[in-house]
C-alpha cells in the first residue's frame, strides 16, 4: 500500500479516538480510518455518544461506496454482538472491507476475540498489535474496567517540592498555579465520578465539577461521610462503609474512570488498601517546611524500606510553574 504508511493511518485513529474521550463513555472511545489501495485516506470516524454510531459504522459511512476493497485501522477490536447498536463487524463486512488493522483486543466478555475470529472466518485479512501501546494507554481506564468490572482509580495530588498540601493555619489554595489547576479539571471532565472525603468538604468547599469551556458532562460526585448542610458540591452523594465495595457498586454502575481529590486521609486510604491505579502528583516550585501543616499522604504508613510502595512514572511533564508526575500503581 502505497500513500499514508501503516503507522500514520493508525495514529490518525488513534487521534480521532481521542476526540471522543468525552463523549463515548460507558462505552470506549475509538477511532476508525479507511485507506484505499493507494494509500488515500477514504473515511475517517470516531466513536459517538452511546445508543448512536460506533467508529468504524461512521468511518464507513464517511467512505460510503469507497469502502468496498478497503484497509481498515481501528483503535479497538470491532464488535460482534448486538447492544444499543448492530455488530460492527456485520457492517465491515457488508461494506467489503478487505483488511482490518486492529491495534488492541477487546477484554469485553461479549467480544473478547470473537469479532477478530468472525472477520477472519469470512476471509477477512486481520492484522492485531498495531499501534497497540499507544492504544492501551489511551484505552487504560476502559480496558481496566472491562477486565475487572472495577473502575479505574486515578488519585489526584497538589503539594509542595516538600510534600505538604496544607500549611499550620489549614490554609491550602492555591499551592499549585491556574495551569495546574486547569489540568485538574480536564482530570474531572475525563472522570465519572469524583470521590473527596467530607473533611475536604468542610474545609474548601469544592464545587467539584469540571469547569472548562465546552464541557457539558460533569462527573458525578461522591463524599466519603456527611455532607455538611450548604455544600457547594451539592447535589452529592453520601457513602459512609468500605472503600472497595463503593468501587465494585461504581463499577456496576457504569463507571469507567473514578477521580480521588482528596483530602490527605482519603488519598491514603485509597493507597493503602491497594485501590489506585495511577498517581497524578502536581508538584509546585515552593517549600513549606515539616513543622504544622498536612502531608499528602497524611496516614499512610511504611514501617520499612522493603515495604515501599513502588510504582513506574509514565509520564512527566511542566505545566506552567509546576511539574505533573504520573506514576502507574501496580493493584493486586
Amino acid at each position: 500500500m502505497e500513500g499514508v504508511s501503516l503507522d500514520a493511518a493508525m495514529a490518525l485513529a488513534i487521534d480521532l479516538a481521542a476526540s471522543a474521550r468525552r463523549v463515548a463513555p460507558p462505552n470506549p472511545w475509538v477511532g476508525a480510518v479507511l485507506v484505499n489501495d493507494d494509500g488515500v485516506v477514504v473515511g475517517r470516524g470516531a466513536t459517538r455518544a452511546p445508543g448512536d454510531a460506533h467508529a468504524e459504522v461512521v468511518a464507513l459511512a464517511d467512505a460510503s461506496d469507497q469502502a468496498r476493497g478497503s484497509t481498515l485501522f481501528v483503535t479497538l477490536e470491532p464488535c460482534c454482538h448486538v447492544g444499543r447498536t448492530g455488530p460492527c463487524v456485520d457492517a465491515i463486512l457488508a461494506a467489503g472491507v478487505k483488511q482490518v488493522y486492529v491495534a488492541v483486543l477487546d477484554p469485553d466478555p461479549r467480544v473478547a476475540g470473537r469479532g477478530v475470529a468472525r472477520l477472519r472466518e469470512a476471509g477477512v485479512d486481520v492484522i492485531v498489535g498495531l499501534g497497540d501501546a499507544a492504544v492501551r494507554e489511551q484505552l487504560a481506564a476502559y480496558l481496566w474496567h472491562r477486565s475487572t468490572g472495577r473502575p479505574y482509580v486515578i488519585a489526584k495530588v497538589a503539594a509542595t517540592l516538600d510534600g505538604r498540601v496544607a500549611m499550620t493555619d489549614a490554609s491550602s489554595q492555591w499551592i499549585t498555579g491556574p495551569d495546574a489547576r486547569r489540568d485538574g479539571h480536564e482530570l474531572r471532565a475525563d472522570s465519572d465520578v469524583i470521590v473527596v472525603g467530607a473533611g475536604t468538604v468542610r474545609s474548601d468547599n469544592p464545587q467539584l465539577t469540571a469547569r472548562l469551556d465546552g464541557v457539558v458532562r460533569h462527573p458525578r460526585r461522591v463524599v466519603l461521610g456527611a455532607i455538611p448542610p450548604g455544600a457547594a458540591c451539592e447535589p452529592a452523594e453520601s457513602y459512609v462503609g468500605d472503600l472497595e465495595p463503593l468501587l465494585t457498586r461504581l463499577g456496576q454502575e457504569h463507571a469507567v474512570q473514578v477521580l480521588v481529590e482528596g483530602g490527605p486521609r482519603t488519598v491514603a486510604s485509597f493507597v493503602e488498601q491497594g485501590l489506585v491505579n495511577r498517581l497524578v502528583w502536581y508538584v509546585a516550585p515552593a517549600l513549606a517546611g515539616s513543622t504544622g501543616g498536612r502531608g499528602a499522604l497524611d496516614g499512610l504508613s511504611t514501617p520499612t524500606i522493603a515495604a515501599l510502595r513502588r510504582g513506574r512514572f509514565v509520564a512527566i511533564r511542566q505545566i506552567g510553574e509546576d511539574v505533573r508526575l504520573d506514576l502507574e500503581v501496580p493493584c493486586p
